[in-house]
């Protein structure tokens, strides 16, 4: 069996038992500390670029007349000239509120799914689909938090559309209220079965991308990769996570945000999506969101590694 990895300024077909330092796959809790820790630097990082996504996923699209926003640039300056810089902030208290856990739940369902799916062997031998089922598993730990998160998170962030006709909320506490009063705990809670589907899928490529690029660039010798390599391979991973979500992450977005009762579920907003606006409709916001992915998630893992070093230091495996 042989690794292609990264060494001395090329790719170098090695034999897999020497091509890397074996590395013991962290406990539960470590995995639990560390995804806490890289999902706040992933939102502090990530979050304009996911307002911008929103607005452009959400604006009303009339055949014949322009659309509110060219593409990212112009929807960024539209949102500064009249919020203000921190427009591009709104809505972030309830993912950075619920990050740290949701991440945290996140590595350690993911690491939870290790012990399911892979074999002893699977990250030696980079059996990715073992790798890929890990991380979808991770979504069933990850969506009774993310799911109404996204869904307080998409109202407010588009509560300034020139297309929004609904309520607008001051805060945290009279969205709740409000989306109680109008349909109670299915209201709150709408969307998260499309939360988990888009989680699912994009966290089978977001773990085996990362684990898959993560073994390339790690050298002859060594545990892992230097941290620029840690940082492009958490970085490539995001890319490949959302390559993959984004349809089901515009479907989710449009019926999270839609009047209470004007679809009857994500079928048919996938549907109207697609009479409308073609495939083409699918993907929209793809730039902000490629442009955010990168960074973001290299944030993530650079945050989850060095956390994962540090709790090693301090006697945690």
């Amino acid at each position: 069996e042989y690794a292609w990895c990264w060494w001395g300024g090329k790719f170098q077909k090695l034999a897999m038992g020497e091509a890397q330092t074996e590395v013991k796959q962290p406990g539960p809790l470590k995995s639990f500390l560390a995804g806490g820790a890289g999902g706040v630097c992933l939102v502090l990082v990530g979050h304009p670029l996911d307002t911008i996504k929103v607005r452009i996923q959400t604006m009303e699209v009339v055949a014949g007349q322009k659309p509110q926003y060219s593409g990212m640039i112009d929807c960024a300056r539209q949102i500064v000239a009249k919020e203000g810089p921190t427009g591009l902030y709104k809505g972030m208290a309830a993912p950075l509120a619920g990050v740290a856990p949701m991440y945290a739940l996140c590595f350690l369902g993911y690491g939870m799914g290790k012990k399911l799916f892979c074999d002893d062997d699977a990250f030696e031998k980079l059996k990715l689909t073992q790798i890929g089922m890990a991380g979808a598993f991770s979504s069933v730990f990850t969506t009774p938090i993310l799911g109404p998160g996204e869904r307080l998170k998409c109202v407010l962030q588009i509560q300034n559309n020139p297309g929004y006709t609904g309520p607008k909320y001051g805060s945290y506490k009279e969205l709740v209220s409000g989306l109680w009063k109008e349909g109670g705990i299915r209201s709150v809670t709408r969307g998260s079965g499309a939360t988990l589907v888009r989680d699912g899928v994009a966290s089978f490529f977001y773990f085996s991308t990362y684990e898959l690029l993560k073994k390339m660039w790690t050298p002859k010798g060594e545990k892992g990769p230097n941290t620029l390599m840690t940082f492009m391979a958490g970085g490539f991973a995001g890319m490949a996570n959302w390559a993959a979500m984004l349809p089901i992450d515009t479907v989710k977005s449009r019926f999270q945000t839609a009047p209470e009762g004007k679809y009857s579920g994500v079928v048919a907003v996938g549907r109207e999506i697609l009479a409308k606006e073609g495939v083409a409709g699918f993907y929209r916001g793809l730039t902000p969101v490629m442009v955010r992915a990168f960074p973001a998630n290299a944030a993530c893992f650079l945050g989850y590694e060095a956390a994962a070093a540090g709790l090693t230091k301090l006697g945690l495996e």
